[in-house]
């Protein structure tokens, strides 16, 4: 399994291994084309040349923590994530980083690398990961031989800049609470496109990550999955969330201040018991909560 230390990028990984197909030895995994066009859901029919096409990419496996690739370093790959969770990053000259991603399962990376030929990004894995590799000659090779795979994977590099532009617009119009309960809508999205629970997740990253991803400290990604956890919509396990909402944090526009929400829970608990004495509040659901509570008025 390699590389073997944090430190090391793919570039020396591959120094003594031969991406040619047919050098499926030690045990490595390879996939062809096609699985390579499953994996990033491009639509491939069985009675297609690309179907049948022999070009094998090779699997490699890193630990968490280690980089798949550096900012400045000559781009030679791009990389589908077969399965783990990574971050791209860019670091200032002070070595703070912004975090613009959080890749998964299907996506793919390095495509900032396309036009300088050196990549733009750091890539690192916050999970187990299992990469393939898609040498950039050999894809423009292929894509010479199958027009059809290189408009879809045009369209499969289309789809990673719509998501990072929806990320932009969420950031210019949303509120800090708006933010992380989007933050965690697109994660549930995104693990049910997987075919995994949307409901009950692991977050990969930290609270630091995820705050610098949508443009906030630590302390207030942490105090708003606390009031989230508080009105029910979600329930926070160290870090395993459960959406037990979804609609409401969709919804969610702003939270009132801990000591508004106080009094609303407090307001609606005696409304509860005079209406419907035999409901506990805590029965209610989030959009119940958000409809009576919430809701901003006209």
């Amino acid at each position: 399994m390699f590389p073997t230390k944090s430190n090391e990028t793919i570039s020396d990984a591959l120094k003594s291994v031969s991406l040619e197909a047919g050098r499926q030895k030690n045990g490595k995994l390879w996939s062809n084309l096609k699985e390579v066009c499953d994996l990033l859901r491009i639509p491939v029919s069985p009675n297609s040349s690309i179907a049948s096409e022999e070009t094998l990419f090779q699997h490699v496996q890193f630990k968490t923590g280690q980089r798949i690739h550096m900012i400045g370093q000559p781009f030679e790959m791009l990389y589908v994530v077969n399965s783990g969770f990574l971050k791209t990053v860019l670091i200032d000259e002070l070595g703070n980083e912004q975090i613009l991603s959080f890749p998964m399962k299907s996506d793919l990376l390095g495509v900032d690398g396309i036009n300088s030929r050196f990549y733009t990004s750091e890539a690192v894995a916050l999970s187990a990961c299992d990469l393939i590799l898609i040498p950039f000659k050999k894809l423009t090779t292929l894509g010479r031989t199958y027009p059809e795979l290189e408009n879809a994977m045009y369209s499969v590099m289309s789809r990673e800049l719509v998501r990072e532009q929806a990320m932009i617009s969420m950031l210019g119009s949303l509120s800090a609470e708006g933010r992380v309960a989007r933050f965690l809508v697109s994660l549930s999205d995104r693990f049910a496109q997987m075919g995994y629970s949307h409901r009950i997740f692991n977050l990969r990253m930290t609270r630091h990550e995820i705050g610098s991803y949508i443009g906030l400290t630590l302390e207030t990604v942490s105090r708003t999955l606390s009031a989230l956890h508080e009105i029910g919509w979600i329930s926070v396990d160290q870090k395993t969330i459960e959406i037990k909402d979804i609609q409401a944090l969709r919804n969610l526009r702003r939270l009132p201040n801990a000591k508004t929400r106080a009094k609303d829970k407090a307001k609606a608990a005696k409304t509860d018991k005079a209406i419907m004495p035999a409901v506990n509040l805590n029965q209610r659901t989030g959009t119940e909560y958000y409809e009576s509570v919430l809701r901003p008025t006209a």
